[in-house]
């Protein structure tokens, strides 16, 4: 999966939490949403904001949904459940959600779905 291609199906899956989603989808859509909050604070500056204005704050609300959905599928894939996201909010779970968001998916079925056929 490329960049434009998970950008799309993150965004047509923005609310789905069910299923799994591979490492590319999880990592490029990451990457779109750094890129997007840049793009925000950026322009913020440019308009005279010194601190996180409209911009910045529209690019986050509306990449935070689909940034969790993807990440719940992401853990899905690894087995685990999305409410493993909670740990965000500790400083040392972020750590261990990192691990696991770049961990390998498993291979085999497992409660969330079927493993996700790779095209190549």
């Amino acid at each position: 999966m490329n960049f434009t291609q998970s950008i799309e199906v993150c965004f047509k899956k923005f609310s789905d939490f069910d299923g799994r989603a591979r490492k590319s989808e999880f990592w490029w859509f990451q990457l779109f949403c750094l890129i997007a909050q840049i793009v925000g604070a950026l322009l913020d500056s440019a308009f005279g904001y010194t601190e996180s204005g409209a911009f910045e704050w529209v690019a986050y609300i509306v990449i935070l949904l689909p940034s969790l959905a993807v990440g719940a599928r992401r853990l899905h894939d690894t087995g685990r459940s999305g409410w493993w996201q909670l740990l965000y909010l500790t400083i040392i779970g972020i750590i261990i959600l990192i691990v696991w968001w770049v961990a390998d998916g498993n291979k085999k079925n497992n409660k969330f779905g079927k493993p996700i056929n790779i095209k190549k």
